[in-house]
């Protein structure tokens, strides 16, 4: 993703009606639809949306979430059917922009918000129930088409069609791709000095990388990226 780099905003999506899901959750908030018109975009998501589970979701850094096309079209050729925008459990699906490999701390304006990318998404088993498809949380992080969170640094309307202008790409080059599956530690410590307001739960999977490397080097392969519900 460089600056300047347009996509364009396919449906903006909120919560067409809660779920009851098993395990200690209970309700969600997956069940995404595309909404017609501008959709207001705040410090805390987009109105008519909302989280059920607050304890693993939600918040600033995990305003909005974005699911490129691209990878959504990969998925529905895997799974053999089509999967609509809000299947992911996205606010909006984009064209045009490689959102799995979005720098972290890049910014996007899109209609009258500017959006920072600030998180992967990490799959949970509630996403695996929707999802209806064995395994998935598995096959989902191990493909790490993970899509991003948004911060909405400038609030304002957004729509399906808008487009969505690459604005600003830290020189520090880190991808959400790259925080979700920790292949170089090393390098994510670096992150967290050069993006300052990176949130507590980059700095948390950036320490859960850290641990693995070294129980790696002790015991045995690594694990996988660790799953929240």
């Amino acid at each position: 993703m460089r600056a300047g780099t347009i996509g364009q905003v396919l449906a903006v999506c909120v919560v067409h009606d809660d779920l009851t899901v098993p395990g200690r959750v209970g309700r969600s908030a997956i069940d995404k639809r595309p909404v017609p018109g501008r959709v207001r975009a705040g410090r805390l998501g987009l109105d008519g949306d909302h989280v059920c589970n607050t304890r693993d979701h939600g918040g600033v850094h995990q305003a909005v979430y974005g699911y490129a096309e691209e990878d959504a079209l990969t998925w529905s050729a895997e799974l053999g059917r089509p999967l609509a925008p809000g299947w992911f459990g996205e606010n909006l699906r984009i064209s045009g922009l490689p959102l799995s490999d979005a720098v972290v701390g890049a910014r996007c304006a899109v209609g009258g918000a500017v959006f920072e990318v600030s998180a992967p998404r990490v799959p949970c088993a509630t996403f695996g129930h929707w999802s209806g498809e064995r395994q998935w949380v598995r096959r989902f992080t191990l493909a790490a088409h993970t899509g991003c969170y948004f911060r909405v640094l400038t609030e304002g309307e957004v729509s399906a069609g808008d487009p969505v202008e690459v604005v600003h790409v830290p020189d520090h080059g880190i991808t959400v791709r790259d925080v979700f599956t920790g292949t170089d530690p090393e390098r994510l410590e670096h992150l967290l000095t050069a993006e300052p307001t990176a949130s507590d739960e980059i700095r948390a999977q950036v320490a859960r990388h850290t641990r693995r490397r070294a129980a790696t080097a002790a015991d045995g392969p690594a694990t996988e990226p660790e799953a929240i519900g």
